[in-house]
């Protein structure tokens, strides 16, 4: 069991399970199943990793059946299954859970951004000392990160998750509120989004030399 804290800032990680043919399908789509999940598997790391030292309380939320085995301490990170229909519907609930339950400021982060770093979630935190929302734009139109200190239950509805309009959704309906917008990063869902980029160049030899690139 993880130990009670004092902290009053709660970072949920969002995760799918790793499962051969059920990760990044439209990077599988190019790479095969097998190297979209070796590449998956890569990313949960560096989110394992730059999340394991900050200075908050760490609510780990899995998509279909929670791990007590896995690379993810136990000690470190309090382990739950998302619930809800579709995207909105599980984040909107972890985030009700965690204000609930006391924690002054909750920020969000998915299990997919190479480029995301610990100063990163420090500053989303640090954001919401003077802001209502904070959001870290995803250069595919969506967002990589979310923060907030009260329940804008709207955000979590009526979008189509995945699309290119999210950001612009959600930030429609946040013109009356104090938000603060992070760096635009780049999350990973098909080869040209990591094509170019050296840290998964051993992932995707074979796939440069078929196409003799």
């Amino acid at each position: 069991m993880v130990k009670k804290s004092m902290n009053k800032d709660l970072l949920l990680i969002f995760t799918r399970n790793p499962e051969l043919g059920k990760v990044k399908t439209r990077l599988a789509a190019t790479v095969g199943d097998k190297t979209a999940l070796d590449i998956y598997n890569f990313l949960l790391e560096h989110t394992r990793q730059i999340s394991m030292n900050l200075d908050v309380t760490r609510h780990l939320y899995y998509s279909e059946e929670i791990h007590t085995q896995d690379a993810w301490q136990n000690s470190l990170y309090e382990k739950r299954l998302q619930l809800g229909d579709d995207l909105g519907d599980r984040m909107k609930h972890a985030f009700e859970n965690g204000l609930e339950e006391g924690f002054k400021k909750v920020v969000i982060i998915g299990s997919d951004i190479y480029d995301l770093q610990a100063t990163d979630i420090e500053d989303a935190f640090a954001a919401l000392d003077h802001n209502d929302v904070v959001i870290g734009p995803a250069a595919d139109g969506g967002y990589y990160l979310l923060g907030m200190r009260i329940l804008f239950p709207e955000l979590f509805e009526n979008k189509e998750w995945g699309s290119a309009t999210v950001l612009r959704d959600t930030l429609s309906q946040l013109e009356n509120k104090r938000t603060k917008l992070l760096a635009v990063k780049n999350d990973v869902d098909t080869y040209e989004d990591i094509k170019d980029v050296h840290a998964f160049n051993h992932f995707l030899t074979h796939i440069k030399e078929a196409n003799h690139l």
